[in-house]
């Protein structure tokens, strides 16, 4: 019989070997509760709280029957390919090695279900806080593609844009999880794709991850992307086809991969590279990859 040592807590992990010995350690039976978030991601803070105060719930016991682990997702970033994170938060659900379950999003239930499904009930009633709407932080006044600055179809001013070490390489999923998208109106479904589009200040939806690209345009925007130091959110528009059809008509715009900057669509590589030679000399050489980003006329 186990012995109980007090409660779990969120474990930090700092590097790959810290995880890989860490989950070396877990007896099989033991959950894996290994929550990947982000700084800047306003949806983080919630779910940082709820697994704090779902891990409270659980005794701590040697062997250990349960742990939770913590993970930034760019600082850690080779754990984060081997579970293929597009969206933070996520919540990965392992046992013996194998993923029995994931979650994205800020929905405390839906994380207390899974983790109780696979790991039974907590024995004390300490409650989770509940989920709450998230909003997008106001953009800074400061940032100069935070605010579109599109007009009659002419692409963004981007000539002082350059990237910073505070721009995000993975974009965030607003949302508080009260809905699944399918139920979502048409109006519903283009708020949450506003949101979306300016989820970093540069976006690219396309088919798979950076770590994995699913088509060979999505592949050669990611390469020109990490060539040219370009710092930018994604979204893999093929784990949420409600995205990939609603982008399609929201931005009028058929093809993928597609780019936006400051929440404005640039376009595909298809268009941009016809003038590519005018942007890198217009603009700079950030600006150059912000605009090559592909389409190609690949449709989705």
């Amino acid at each position: 019989m186990a012995a109980q040592t007090g409660t779990c807590t969120v474990h930090p992990i700092a590097s790959e070997g810290d995880f890989d010995s860490h989950a070396a350690a877990l007896p099989p039976s033991c959950l894996a509760v290994i929550y990947f978030h982000a700084p800047w991601a306003e949806p983080c803070k919630q779910m940082s709280t709820i697994l704090t105060t779902l891990a409270a719930t659980y005794p701590a016991t040697q062997p250990p029957q349960i742990t939770f682990l913590s993970l930034d997702a760019e600082e850690v970033s080779d754990v984060s390919e081997r579970y293929d994170v597009t969206q933070v938060p996520l919540v990965v659900l392992q046992k013996d090695g194998q993923v029995v379950e994931a979650v994205t999003g800020t929905d405390a239930a839906r994380v207390r279900n899974a983790v109780e499904k696979h790991a039974g009930s907590p024995s004390t009633g300490a409650g989770l806080p509940p989920a709450q709407k998230v909003t997008k932080p106001a953009p800074s006044t400061n940032d100069p593609v935070a605010a579109p600055s599109q007009t009659n179809g002419a692409a963004p001013d981007l000539s002082k844009y350059a990237p910073t070490a505070t721009d995000p390489t993975t974009a965030p999923q607003y949302s508080s999880g009260e809905q699944q998208a399918a139920s979502m109106s048409k109006e519903e479904l283009h708020a949450r794709l506003a949101e979306l589009v300016k989820a970093a200040p540069v976006m690219l939806f396309m088919k798979g991850t950076p770590s994995a690209p699913q088509c060979g345009f999505s592949r050669q925007t990611v390469s020109m992307l990490r060539e040219k130091g370009v710092r930018y959110g994604f979204f893999n528009i093929l784990a949420d086809d409600e995205v990939r059809q609603g982008l399609k008509e929201f931005s009028d715009w058929p093809t993928f991969p597609q780019v936006y900057v400051g929440g404005e669509l640039v376009g595909g590589l298809d268009i941009v590279s016809l003038f590519a030679f005018f942007f890198s000399r217009l603009f700079s050489r950030f600006v150059f990859p912000l605009f090559s980003l592909h389409s190609w006329g690949e449709r989705g």
